[in-house]
């Protein structure tokens, strides 16, 4: 395996785009989103048209883990179906787009001058919460791809640090795509319960989550275990919010959300997705798709 960079060898990531990219946070649903990504998923497509081309795209996505923060620096990456249980049609589906080897580097160098003890993964391919939302965004496949690992064991705090140390991404044409979900009860999406309405927690901690992004509270979010409603059962493990907190630090000290759509799938899973642009960054018009 290689070597953690230097954290001397770290240089800051250099702007190279005209116009600075938004920082996304989006939904990746169940599989099954794939195949019918419905308005949740046209939401994002229809967006990601008013984006400048992006020089590469680092996704964040809440199903890697690993106990240091790694960047996945594949040069061609592989498309991972790591799930069972699905549509067969899931399986011949790929992602063919090309890695940043290079830029793995130096966004690894970045994260080892802030003090993480960051490495590359050459092999490192793209799961389903990468290459789902990937399609919606870019379905030509024609963006260079990296990934980021959460530290699903180190909570909120530690992911926003995490975002803060790449704050330079957007300037320098890196998209930044957290993927996970604003819920994620696995108990309660294998009871199923066909077009049966969603439970009410649901949108209550979804809302929630909106009300404070609305506020501009990072503080609130961070302590949303205590201070949100149905918190727990939104998420009895945390990493599918994670990515928003990584999103959040990338964004930078003073950022504005925009909700690009609001809704659930699969009746448990709110598909909420938000940009984040500094407050005082010129407004950008959007359409957006509400669905509550």
């Amino acid at each position: 395996m290689p070597a953690p960079p230097s954290p001397t060898a770290a240089q800051p990531i250099s702007p190279q785009a005209p116009t600075s990219l938004p920082v996304l946070f989006v939904p990746h649903g169940a599989p099954s989103f794939a195949l019918h990504p419905g308005p949740a998923g046209a939401a994002l497509t229809r967006f990601a048209t008013g984006l400048p081309r992006p020089r590469a795209i680092l996704v964040v996505s809440a199903h890697w883990s690993t106990d240091e923060p790694t960047v996945g620096g594949a040069e061609w990456p592989q498309t991972i179906h790591d799930f069972h249980g699905f549509p067969a049609a899931l399986d011949a589906i790929r992602y063919p787009a090309q890695g940043a080897p290079a830029l793995a580097d130096e966004i690894a160098a970045t994260l080892a001058a802030a003090g993480f003890a960051a490495r590359v993964d050459r092999q490192r391919g793209l799961d389903h919460g990468a290459w789902i939302p990937l399609r919606l965004l870019y379905p030509e496949a024609d963006v260079p791809v990296l990934t980021l690992s959460l530290q699903a064991h180190r909570g909120a705090e530690h992911h926003l640090r995490l975002g803060r140390a790449l704050t330079g991404l957007p300037s320098a044409g890196v998209l930044l795509v957290a993927s996970g979900n604003l819920t994620h009860n696995l108990a309660d999406f294998r009871l199923g319960g066909g077009s049966a309405e969603a439970p009410a927690y649901v949108r209550r901690f979804a809302d929630w989550v909106w009300q404070q992004l609305e506020r501009g509270s990072a503080e609130a979010l961070l302590r949303y275990r205590g201070l949100a409603p149905d918190a727990a059962r939104a998420h009895p493990s945390e990493e599918h919010l994670l990515p928003l907190f990584v999103a959040l630090g990338a964004a930078g000290n003073d950022w504005r959300a925009e909700r690009l759509y609001s809704g659930i799938d699969d009746r448990v899973l709110a598909m909420d997705s938000f940009a984040f642009r500094p407050r005082n960054a010129a407004n950008h018009e959007h359409a957006s798709g509400e669905n509550a």
